[in-house]
């Protein structure tokens, strides 16, 4: 079973931490490990989980997110950094941009644009993961954003919302095609196989679907007693 992606969040207003929180907590794949009201407690949740993601707000009572982004990117960190923030000067976000962040959202948080980002960080993941030597398309892919005017991919089934970055509509198909049988029973692994992509893309995609209520997910262990999680069609 893939460990999720590790989150830490740095908000100092209680509630909107907590809002993000369920936010996080809500889309497949990710994990909060800690939550910091200051600057300082950033830093010593940071030391001390890792956490490959921090959703980092900008203004705070003893400084500012992004003087806290210049210190972790002086000292190579290899936490990657989404700025939360309700700073709607062009220069902030330039600066944000300069210090290398993956994102950028304004408050007030709507859950689906913050699912959006996480899921396009979740597919960035995915892609290095697979990667073993780089193409130019491959570095494009990972550097270049999609054109503005270009429109969202659409969901295939009927009544079906837009999708979030990082899920495309044939490969979700594709993923649904396996499972129309609904005695099949699959973990990520060997729908990758059926798709013919990475475990890693297969189980996104899983995910996704899983929290879309298309597919429920349920631990089993195998002979050796590793947990991993399988797939089904909801009834």
């Amino acid at each position: 079973m893939t460990a999720p992606i590790t989150v830490v969040i740095a908000e100092d207003d209680p509630q909107n931490a907590e809002i993000q929180r369920r936010f996080v907590e809500k889309t497949p794949g990710f994990q909060v490990v800690g939550i910091a009201h200051g600057l300082d407690e950033a830093r010593d949740l940071i030391d001390v989980f890792q956490p490959q993601l921090l959703l980092l707000d900008n203004q705070f009572p003893t400084g500012t997110g992004l003087e806290l982004l210049r210190e972790l990117r002086a000292e190579s960190c290899h936490t990657d950094v989404i700025l939360v923030t309700a700073a709607t000067e062009v220069e902030t976000l330039r600066t944000a941009m300069r210090s290398g962040i993956f994102d950028y959202i304004l408050k007030p948080v709507v859950f689906e644009r913050l699912q959006s980002a996480l899921f396009n960080f979740s597919a960035h993941l995915d892609k290095l993961s697979d990667m073993q030597s780089l193409v130019q398309s491959d570095v494009d892919g990972l550097l270049q954003p999609a054109p503005a005017d270009q429109p969202a991919p659409q969901a295939s089934a009927p009544g079906t919302s837009r999708l979030p970055k990082g899920i495309d509509g044939l490969t979700l198909d594709k993923i649904r095609s396996v499972f129309t049988d609904p005695n099949i029973n699959l973990n990520a692994e060997q729908v990758g196989q059926e798709i013919g992509a990475s475990r890693t893309t297969a189980r996104r995609y899983l995910e996704y679907l899983v929290s879309t209520d298309e597919l429920s997910a349920e631990v089993s262990y195998g002979s050796v007693g590793r947990p991993e999680r399988k797939y089904r069609s909801q009834p």
